[in-house]
């Protein structure tokens, strides 16, 4: 499917942002959301499971852009925080699923409480024989399965043990990374918890290959082996009847092709003729957080400093604070012009001469050296004129902080109809101390 470029239709939007809220400010689409909701919708149709992975992007008002009801998703979780903002956002507990290999024993608690009220999540993936243990002590305590209270379902994190085709950072599939277990420790934890009484059921196996993934090999590697699992374990446990395959779908430059989620859904048919139709899952799901937010950001700043260091040098207003990615493991994110020595870049009065584009190495403001943006082909700039940042809606709210005293960006959603609105206020100085 191909992707429209938002800029032209959004350009003045972006402006009138900047005017209202200041900068650096954060803008998400909502237009841009509804598409690859929409897509995932159209790849993975009911009965998938479909999940939004909080970690993403956890505004509020974003996590509710996504999970609406219709073809909207759930909430996956890795905390009691992001438990209250998907709750903030209006996503009830019956449509949250809770993973992460930090969850702590507070963490834990909350979904075995949540149970015994009468009011669980979806389920919660088990990471280790650890945490399994912990959770097995605090149901006991708890006395799910008993006394009318319900069991707490319950997914295992499978290592895959694939080489995802994506750089390093992000391959949470591979062997040596620190989640999940393996089929030999996912099988001992499983027994473990099945013989642990009633207050646990296990469901299902639960995986991740990792994101930005630029091929399908790994991934189908990957849901073949759990799928293995899967079907090996149900045929001694009757409710173990599901299988997430977690997410993964990669926000690639415009210019750049990638696998969209039609073309992994593809992939699924053969996999499941691959098991015994007795031993396949009756529940499927899929949790991707930056293929259903990440185009939709703008993060929009303003020129500081323009001078020549072997080449043209932009400083802007926003940087690591706002956008760790380039700086935390090289994140590739395109920035264009919004003004142009004071003037829009989209003026009527025709487009800007093609020999006034150069290169500029753009860099942030924070005091770090390591705070660079790329080399970016930009008209000439000065003092105060804008730019933005492209694809900032995955991992950079969420990921933001108040490194060097900066209180954090407002975050704003541009309608449908076209509206700006404030989802969430810029952080005060007061609040710094």
């Amino acid at each position: 499917m191909a992707e429209e470029d938002r800029l032209p239709a959004i350009a003045g939007s972006l402006r009138a942002a900047a005017r209202r809220f200041g900068t650096p400010v954060q803008i998400t689409d909502a237009a841009t959301v509804d598409a690859a909701v929409s897509e995932l919708a159209a790849a993975f149709p009911d009965p998938w499971i479909r999940q939004y992975s909080v970690k993403a992007n956890d505004v509020a008002a974003v996590v509710g852009l996504v999970t609406g009801e219709g073809v909207r998703a759930g909430a996956n979780v890795v905390s009691r925080g992001e438990w209250a903002i998907a709750r903030a956002a209006g996503v009830r507990n019956h449509r949250i699923t809770v993973e992460g290999v930090g969850k702590t024993d507070a963490d834990l608690a909350a979904a075995v409480r949540a149970t015994a009220d009468g009011l669980p999540p979806l389920w919660l993936a088990i990471e280790s024989a650890d945490e399994a243990q912990a959770l097995i002590g605090l149901a006991r305590r708890a006395e799910l399965g008993s006394n009318a209270r319900p069991p707490l379902d319950v997914l295992f994190r499978l290592n895959p043990d694939v080489a995802p085709e994506t750089q390093a950072e992000l391959a949470v599939g591979s062997g040596g990374s620190k989640f999940g277990m393996t089929e030999t420790e996912l099988s001992a934890t499983v027994e473990r918890v099945a013989g642990a009484g009633g207050g646990l059921r296990p469901r299902g196996v639960h995986l991740h290959v990792g994101s930005q993934l630029g091929a399908v090999d790994a991934w189908r590697d990957a849901v073949r082996r759990g799928l293995a699992v899967a079907g090996l374990l149900r045929g001694q446990l009757a409710d173990f009847d599901t299988l997430d395959v977690g997410g993964g779908f990669a926000v690639a430059p415009l210019d750049e092709p990638a696998p969209r989620p039609e073309r992994f859904a593809r992939e699924m048919p053969a996999l499941l003729e691959t098991i015994p139709e007795d031993r396949r899952p009756r529940r499927l799901a899929i949790e991707p957080g930056r293929f259903l937010v990440a185009r939709a950001g703008w993060l929009v700043g303003r020129v500081l400093h323009v001078r020549e260091r072997g080449g043209r040098q932009v400083v802007l207003d926003t940087g690591m604070t706002e956008i760790i990615r380039p700086a935390l493991y090289g994140g590739r994110h395109p920035i264009v012009a919004l003004t142009s020595l004071g003037r829009p870049v989209d003026r009527d009065d025709g487009p800007m001469p093609a020999g006034e584009i150069g290169d500029a190495a753009v860099h942030g403001p924070i005091c770090e050296s390591t705070d660079e943006l790329g080399d970016h082909p930009l008209p000439p700039l000065r003092r105060g004129d804008l730019v933005a940042i492209r694809d900032t809606g995955a991992y950079a709210a969420s990921l933001g902080s108040t490194y060097n005293g900066r209180p954090r960006p407002p975050q704003t959603i541009l309608g449908t109809d076209g509206s700006l609105s404030l989802a969430r206020r810029r952080g005060g100085v007061a609040a710094l101390g």
